[in-house]
């Protein structure tokens, strides 16, 4: 076995940014209302690398100060660089606090970037006969490849690592030499760093030219071997090829010397990492970190003081190599791992009880009736509500205490037991507390149970106090309890065929789960009961939130009606169209390619075809850059550009929802029963999941077509769609009281034919098509904080109309331009901005030094507020609307919400008297200056009533 040591050397900053932006989409935000993505990214990097490579040494390289050489020759070098986002200054002092408690050097020399430092050191401790690993997802790093020295990319978006040594980096490139990657960079250029290249080289071309040529240098000493545009535009920049090549080499001789004792990778000071990652809020992180650098194999009995912590003493910096994964010496037995990073079921006091048999229940149900307030929660067989049975209940009203009372599998036996809770679910004086409690009353409901009284939902309580923060009860027993709830998975298993079901776990520790999750959410309450009144939520969760869990409970249960068979007809039809486009394409193309394959289609729409001109976008990975935004603004000039993206539309729309819904027909009730989720936008928007309902696209025929797939119950029903007629735009007038606005609406006159005729100056009867289009696009654009800019791309207008139609709008409508101030300076200042009933939307970013950042925020400022107050105002009238329904024992029922529109299944007999009653509650869910006004549609089907 070889005794070759290996050296770690991680790229710093290309880790973070990746580590940032593989959260972007779902950023990790803890209840101090910091973005940690940045730290967590890198740390999972870092810890991944240890747990898998078990490496000797390790260390990481920092840029500092830029690199002064490449400035010096190219002042431009690095030029167009985005300004670095808050969450990733936030997060380097935290990372490099850190890796100085863990022990690992810190590489950083000012001027000198990381690629710089990785590259001398790596090159030093080749020579002293070490295996080095430079981790990073940098290409450029592939120059450096030799037999001893690889590239070593982490694990990203489900694909593994990628170990690269020199076969890998030769067929990558399609090279002979690693060092041959310097002439690829240089001969391509990089967009991200502003390295020049020669003009008109992509990828495909650098490679034929290396093969033909060899070195640049090469290259430009035999341009007479080239033909026509390439050979002018190679021989007319020659200095620039040269300098590229020089910019794209990574230095070899930077001041910093290969430490053999320092790199040494050696036990943390747990004590320290525990401390960040407390302040952090890395729960898991801290508990991968324990199980990592844990002294032995088993773990120590809890101490006497829950809080107290045992730690293995730090050990002097010399010591002998740290073997992670092995166990202690029998010298070691003094000295104890430590415990767990939080409080848990083992180590805290509690009384939980199995409840069983006629007295015993009669008991529990004689408690349970004198309490004013208690937590429940219900165990069942799945988590789809509509067929998950009960297996159990818990209950809790006093910390520290609860009860689990075991369910029958006979469902007739279930029922019986669960109609003796009956008076406790329906007294009206008790206040009922869960955890996402939507979930427990839809499967009630399908016991003939309706809870009533007063109730608490936790998860959507902390939703209102923390909106960008999760929900879910282990994360918030961690963060406000210091307390780790026992994991489902130890007791049924991780996801997959080997899962069983909740059934087959042994009554003790069902028991033992199953009444932890009622204390710990009970105890949750107490706490977030206070941080309602302190964020002033408190009458939203009552008035608004919390009526709003039942309304969306029988929506779901309801479900609605799918026409399957049109779908499969509509599927042929679309297979049809699919395929003669992609013909059409090819033929237009020259060839057949992979359409789905970014960098194939980049290769053939501006390499080969050269559309947009020879400086294309590209992406990091040196792929041309392929998304909508970047093909849409090639479109209007382009047929083939039209022609994809309408593929792609079609692509999607046969496998999002017309493949797809058909699978989501519930095999029981034969409707589709979507779930609607109140915690996840920040808003106060509802989302929508299995099938996402609020996605469906209505601005293309095709995407249209899909909703006449939903159709009435039956032939005694239609069904109704109420749409709140330009909501936001009402609620913006009356917020900024601009009066001239408030009056077009309170005269019943065409908002945007108002607009264009005041700004254009035009007579009302006189205002073109154009005109109006131009006035709408601004209207709803200065929600949104539109630009000359934007406008112009929305618009057939230039950019100078587009500033001077903005500059005109804000003359014709002078309030609007003060309140969008106003509402900046007040975020400002309390950091947060809040609806008309008082939701919030924070915005830590609102006075962020980085001007983009602080841009998106000021947009948000004004944009949260109008958005949230029209999600506030429809979920009023749902809440109304469901009383009358179910007080005045109507047969017609609400279905869904889709945006600013809510869809009925009206019986026919009712169609006449519900249309009025409808309109009437939406209309006056909530009074403004500016009145609300909703158009109603009827239909067999959705396409039909919209």
């Amino acid at each position: 076995m070889s005794t070759q040591k290996r050296l770690f050397l991680l790229d710093a900053y290309a880790l973070i940014f990746r580590g940032y932006y593989a959260f972007i989409k779902n950023p990790r935000i803890n209840s101090k209302g910091m973005d940690t993505s940045a730290i967590m990214g890198f740390m999972n990097s870092l810890l991944d690398v240890i747990k898998r490579e078990k490496p000797d040494h390790l260390a990481v390289a920092f840029d500092k100060g830029g690199s002064h050489l490449r400035n010096e020759m190219f002042p431009e070098y690095k030029a167009n660089r985005d300004v670095t986002p808050e969450a990733i200054k936030i997060a380097v002092p935290y990372i490099c606090e850190l890796l100085k408690a863990m022990h690992i050097p810190i590489i950083e020399v000012e001027g000198f970037e990381a690629d710089d430092l990785i590259g001398t050191i790596a090159k030093q401790a080749e020579k002293e006969n070490y295996k080095v690993f430079m981790v990073t997802p940098d290409k450029d790093f592939a120059q450096l490849v030799s037999e001893n020295i690889f590239m070593y990319k982490p694990a990203r978006m489900g694909n593994g690592i990628e170990i690269w040594g020199v076969p890998e980096v030769l067929e990558k490139f399609e090279i002979d030499r690693p060092e041959q990657v310097i002439d690829f960079l240089g001969m391509m250029g990089d967009a991200a760093d502003n390295i020049p290249g020669l003009p008109g080289v992509g990828e495909v071309t650098a490679k034929k030219l290396l093969k033909e040529f060899g070195t640049m240098e090469n290259l430009l000493e035999n341009t007479d071997k080239l033909k026509g545009k390439m050979k002018e535009n190679i021989e007319a920049n020659k200095e620039k090829g040269l300098l590229s090549k020089k910019l794209a080499t990574i230095l070899l001789d930077c001041p910093v010397t290969f430490d053999e004792n320092d790199y040494e990778l050696t036990r943390p000071d747990i004590e320290k990492t525990d401390a960040i990652f407390q302040e952090l809020e890395f729960r898991r992180m801290a508990e991968q970190f324990d199980n990592l650098f844990k002294t032995d194999g088993t773990q120590t009995t809890a101490p006497a003081e829950p809080d107290a912590k045992l730690y293995k003493k730090p050990q002097p910096k010399n010591e002998d190599q740290f073997d992670l994964f092995g166990s202690a010496s029998a010298d070691e037995d003094t000295e104890t791992a430590r415990t767990s990073f939080y409080n848990t079921l083992e180590n805290t006091p509690h009384s939980y009880q199995t409840i069983q048999g006629d007295l015993g229940i009669k008991l529990l149900l004689q408690n349970l009736q004198n309490q004013t307030s208690v937590c429940f929660d219900t165990e069942t067989t799945g988590i789809d509500a509509l067929h998950a049975e009960l297996v159990g209940m818990s209950f809790s009203y006093e910390k520290g205490k609860a009860f689990y009372v075991p369910f029958p599998e006979s469902q007739e036996e279930a029922k019986a037991l669960v109609e003796k809770f009956v008076p406790f679910f329906e007294n009206e004086n008790i206040e009922k507390i869960g955890q996402n409690l939507k979930y427990d009353l839809k499967i009630l409901a399908n016991y003939g149970v309706t809870v009533k009284g007063k109730l608490f939902d936790t998860m959507i309580a902390h939703y209102l106090i923390n909106p960008d923060m999760r929900h879910n009860m282990d994360i918030l027993a961690e963060t406000y309890l210091k307390y780790s709830p026992k994991s489902i998975e130890t007791l049924i298993g991780k996801k997959g065929k080997n899962q069983i079901s909740m059934r087959d776990v042994p009554l003790e520790d069902i028991k033992e789960y199953a009444a932890e999750d009622a204390d710990v959410t009970l105890q949750l309450k107490e706490i977030f009961t206070t941080e309602l009144d302190k964020t002033e939520t408190k009458k939203l969760f009552d008035e608004i939130e919390i009526p709003l869990v039942s309304v969306l409970a029988a929506m779901e249960t309801e479900g609605i009606r799918l026409d399957v068979d049109f779908l499969k007809t509509m599927s042929k039809e679309m297979d049809v169209e699919i395929k003669s486009l992609e013909q059409q394409i090819y033929e237009t193309a020259g060839e057949k390619f992979n359409l789905a394959s970014p960098k194939q289609l980049g290769d053939i729409l501006f390499d080969k075809m050269k559309i947009g001109g020879a400086k294309q976008k590209k992406t990091k990975t040196g792929q041309y850059a392929t998304g909508e935004e970047v093909l849409t603004y090639l479109a209007n000039d382009n047929p083939i550009v039209k022609q994809i993206l309408d593929w792609r539309q079609m692509v999607k729309l046969q496998s999002t929802y017309i493949l797809a819904l058909p699978e989501q027909v519930d095999k029981k009730t034969q409707r589709v029963h979507t779930d609607y989720m109140q915690t996840v936008a920040a808003t106060g928007r509802l989302s929508s999941n299995n099938p996402n309902l609020q996605n469906i696209p209505i601005r293309t025929e095709r995407g249209r077509q899909i909703r006449k797939a939903f159709v009435a119950r039956d032939e005694n029903h239609t069904l109704i769609s109420a749409d709140y007629s330009q909501i936001e735009l009402r609620i913006i007038a009356a917020l900024s009281g601009e009066e001239n606005m408030i009056k077009a609406f309170q005269d019943g006159e065409d908002i945007h034919k108002a607009t264009a005729a005041k700004v254009f100056n035009v007579a009302l009867e006189e205002v073109s098509r154009e005109q109006r289009s131009n006035a709408k696009t601004v209207n709803f654009g200065i929600i949104y904080g539109v630009s000359a800019f934007g406008l112009s791309n929305q618009t057939s207008l230039s950019r100078s109309e587009s500033a001077a139609l903005i500059d005109a709008y804000y003359k014709t409508y002078p309030r609007l331009k003060s309140f969008i101030q106003e509402q900046i300076e007040f975020a400002r200042e309390k950091g947060y901005v809040q609806t008309i009933l008082g939701r919030r939307r924070y915005l830590k970013d609102i006075n962020s030094a980085n001007a983009v950042v602080r841009s998106a925020a000021e947009r948000n400022a004004v944009n949260a507020p109008i958005q949230g107050s029209a999600a506030d105002v429809i979920k009023i009238a749902m809440i109304n609307i469901h009383k009358k329904l179910q007080d005045e024992n109507w047969k017609s029922k609400m279905l869904l919400q889709v945006h600013d529109e809510l869809v009925f299944d009206v019986h026919n007999d009712e169609l006449e008297k519900i249309q009025p009653m409808i309109k009437h509650e939406m209309e006056n869910a909530f009074k403004m200056a500016v009145p609300l006004e909703v158009e109603l549609g009827l239909g067999k089907d959705w396409l039909e009533a919209h």
